[in-house]
């Protein structure tokens, strides 16, 4: 059975947790004190920690810190008084499990202790090779780095941003933190925030009742809804509009949302996981991003190397692939020539490994036998610098023919790069998919 250590100087609160968690069926201890909580903790074992943030003889950041040095796999869960939300960041950041505000709600208090145990009992499974990641290929140093820090962060709710270039896996990267986690077996809900029509962002983020608008025909759940007491995960986050930062904001803060034409509020459990190939800083400093929505969203921050930092691990991932597409395809298996793999080694992947992945599909098709070799791989040759213009002004041409012709051929050769995947070629030049649309819409580009 779980035993749990409560640290708080405040009896009523000390007794209000002792009964909850004597309900819940769990064992328990109690401590008043930095000192005191050390002291117990020395004395016996326990699965976890629930620390007020004011002690009389020091701050709940020095227990967590504490725990984090000698009992690494012990959660801890902080409680903190209202308005203190930007201390229980600091303590997440530290390795608190979560963080609840007081006056505590009971229900919210039971979820996250029934959370974070699961979490503490998976950890402590026997035999666990709790370093081996499988959808993580790779054994370069920048990978090994990238995934202790996930190991690390799956092991608390605090909100990750992850930042890395188009098509680098960064949400691969989430849905590893999510599979380790403690909510691994809860929803994993993954959101492109630049697809979505800025006019029905905030039905499909919230849902909407029926007859909220013309079209609403029936009640629909949004994403919250759909990933509550999961993880929701918002790719390309920079891209979403002001008016819609605001509204998310709120619904990470208070956990609650409203759907559109309901007059009530309802109540959310999600993780954030955010993403985008865009500097979040940059977007604050340029003031198209809210810098308290960037403060709540970037707790933690990991970075995603580009493929071409870790060209080590290209032969494992090309393999990898290979056998992935042979075996959906039902095909029979398909090898790499020596020749392929060090053209492979030698290109430079403005596109990382959703390139990569494009390059081995389109040689599996063009290759004759059963072995794919350079010239199948019909890499594309890395183009000089030239400061000349790329076309001459013609006699009779406007300056905005001109650059819409110079704007054509950009867009054309990044969508056959991207085999026509307009999300793709839209992450890849650094715009959204709707800025995209609108400029192939506006050069007839079919």
């Amino acid at each position: 059975m779980s035993h749990i250590l409560i640290v708080d100087d405040e009896p009523d609160i000390l007794e209000l947790i002792s009964m909850t968690i004597d309900r819940l069926g769990f064992h328990y201890e109690t401590a008043c004190s930095v000192a005191d909580a050390k002291h117990q903790l020395s004395q016996r074992t326990f699965d976890l920690c629930l620390t007020d943030m004011r002690l009389p003889d020091g701050s709940g950041l020095d227990l967590v810190a504490h725990i984090q040095t000698q009992y690494e796999t012990m959660p801890v869960i902080v409680l903190t008084a209202y308005g203190s939300v930007d201390i229980a960041i600091d303590a997440m950041k530290q390795g608190a499990f979560d963080f609840l505000s007081k006056p505590v709600e009971l229900e919210k208090l039971k979820t996250t202790i029934k959370t974070a145990l699961s979490l503490s009992h998976d950890i402590e499974t026997p035999n666990q090779d709790s370093a081996d990641i499988p959808s993580m290929i790779g054994v370069s140093s920048a990978m090994s780095k990238l995934k202790e820090q996930i190991k690390k962060v799956a092991r608390n709710q605090a909100p990750v941003f992850i930042h890395g270039e188009s098509g680098s896996g960064k949400e691969l990267v989430a849905r590893a933190i999510h599979q380790l986690g403690a909510k691994q077996n809860q929803p994993f809900i993954a959101v492109n925030c630049g697809a979505i029509p800025s006019e029905l962002m905030e039905s499909e983020f919230f849902g909407h009742r029926k007859g909220a608008f013309t079209g609403a025909t029936q009640n629909k759940e949004g994403f919250f809804q759909a990933a509550n007491g999961g993880t929701l995960f918002l790719d390309e986050v920079a891209d979403l509009p002001l008016s819609m930062q605001v509204k998310l904001l709120r619904a990470i803060q208070e956990n609650v949302i409203r759907p559109v034409g309901s007059e009530t509020e309802e109540s959310v459990d999600v993780r954030i996981l955010s993403a985008s190939h865009k500097n979040l800083q940059n977007e604050v400093a340029n003031q198209s991003f809210r810098e308290d929505l960037f403060y709540r969203l970037d707790v933690i921050n990991l970075q995603v190397p580009p493929l071409r930092n870790r060209k080590e691990d290209i032969t494992d991932l090309s393999q990898h692939i290979i056998k992935r597409l042979t075996t959906s395809l039902e095909i029979p298996a398909i090898s790499l020539d020596k020749s392929a793999i060090e053209a492979l080694n030698q290109y430079e992947f403005p596109g990382n490994i959703r390139e990569l992945e494009n390059i081995l599909q389109r040689a599996m098709t063009l290759t004759d036998g059963q072995t794919i070799y350079a010239t199948d791989l019909a890499l594309k040759t890395v183009k000089t610098k030239n400061t000349s213009a790329p076309h001459a002004l013609q006699p009779g041409q406007s300056l905005e023919e001109y650059l819409e012709e110079i704007e054509r051929d950009i867009l054309k050769e990044t969508l056959e790069q991207c085999r026509w995947n307009k999300t793709a070629a839209a992450e890849q030049l650094g715009m959204t998919f709707r800025s995209m649309r609108y400029r192939l819409k506006k050069l007839n580009i079919e």
